[in-house]
């Protein structure tokens, strides 16, 4: 079965997801994270991406970016991955693949989805039980954006900056955002999105996304292949158990 096309455009937001195989931690000590942050920023600034939230999990990845060109973000995953990957093998002395094949990822429609997306990616670690609270998870750009500690990979998006005219302000602006969880039919589209590879946003924003680059939009409401019916499994197994 040939691949999906990926909705990549160049100055729209993207969330990215990439997960261990077979859903296997791939972090395993405080070095890794460090590890896998440097080269993030790195990656990033060679690449031409603005990162605006992340959150390293113990078996996955989340990354929202702007790509300042369309194949921008095909080059960050395959510098970071490359270098990430050889680093666990040389120094847990294994071998093979580290990641579940293709990275996950979904347009996301800045407007109205941006502010959401954000809170997806940085709840993680509070769905899946390992905090109460997002700010007790040290991985994850929440304190940056939440609570103002330095965060030299981040550029924060334009809609960010607008919650206030000053970062005090901004910060607290921003964590009354999380006061509420998300919903779960916003939580559902952001996973959904993800799982299809399709825009995350309005209907037509959806639809004039796809018609601009001429591939099918795919609703996941019909027709779905038995690849899309395990898709579809995993995503429910991560939500309950791993988080995602």
């Amino acid at each position: 079965m040939p691949r999906r096309p990926r909705v990549l455009l160049a100055d729209h937001p993207l969330h990215i997801v990439q997960r261990g195989i077979n859903r296997e931690p791939c972090f395993f000590a405080e070095e890794d994270y460090q590890c896998y942050l440097h080269w993030l920023e790195e990656a990033a600034r060679d690449c031409g991406c603005a990162i605006h939230a992340w959150v390293l999990m113990t078996n996955h990845v989340h990354l929202l970016l702007t790509p300042t060109t369309q194949g921008a973000p095909s080059r960050l995953m395959q510098s970071l991955g490359r270098r990430y990957v050889q680093y666990v093998n040389r120094h847990y002395r294994r071998s093979g693949s580290l990641w579940e094949g293709r990275y996950k990822s979904s347009v996301v429609q800045a407007e109205s989805y941006l502010l959401a997306c954000m809170r997806y990616i940085e709840l993680n670690p509070v769905r899946a039980a390992m905090v109460v609270d997002p700010g007790g998870y040290r991985w994850s750009s929440y304190r940056a954006n939440g609570l103002g500690q330095a965060d030299a990979r981040l550029t924060p998006h334009v809609l960010y900056l607008a919650l206030a005219g000053y970062p005090a302000a901004r910060q607290d602006t921003y964590r009354a955002l999380f006061r509420p969880q998300l919903d779960e039919d916003a939580a559902g589209e952001v996973r959904e999105a993800l799982r299809l590879g399709m825009p995350l946003g309005s209907e037509r924003f959806a639809e004039t996304i796809c018609a601009n680059l001429g591939i099918r939009r795919n609703t996941g409401k019909r027709g779905r292949t038995p690849g899309d019916e395990a898709e579809s499994r995993t995503a429910r197994a991560e939500q309950q158990g791993f988080g995602f």
